[in-house]
């Protein structure tokens, strides 16, 4: 399965919980839960490029499956590494946070017009859908 296309925010379940687990402040959920994000992939075989822009950041990254790498999540204070695989119909990316070494586990599928972004961190679980865009 290609990952490729754009990727536009629709909508949140328990994002809240998760950022506040992860140790995000009360006023960056708020703007995160509304940030209009919008996702690009482009997959050339085992090879990405990832735009993400919002109404407060844009980010581009590049990556190999299986290649560790390093991620700012939200903000340049939360830092992640580690990978994303293949499994099945799925992509998973498994982080650690650099600050106390606690994993994250991200896992995008797509189904139909959605690509759903589901978190794990924790034992908080929280899901971002995304409409094809």
């Amino acid at each position: 399965m290609t990952f490729n296309g754009t990727w536009k925010i629709d909508r949140n379940d328990n994002y809240d919980k998760f950022m506040e687990k992860m140790g995000i402040n009360m006023v960056k959920r708020k703007l995160a839960a509304h940030d209009n994000l919008k996702i690009t992939l482009e997959q050339t075989g085992d090879k990405f490029h990832v735009k993400e822009s919002s109404n407060f950041r844009t980010l581009e990254l590049d990556f190999t499956l299986g290649v560790t790498f390093e991620y700012s999540l939200l903000t340049s204070c939360l830092m992640l590494q580690g990978s994303w695989t293949i499994e099945g119909d799925s992509m998973k990316g498994v982080f650690n946070r650099k600050d106390n070494g606690k994993l994250l586990t991200t896992v995008r599928t797509i189904q139909g017009d959605e690509l759903t972004q589901s978190y794990s961190y924790e034992g908080v679980e929280a899901k971002r859908i995304f409409k094809r865009g």
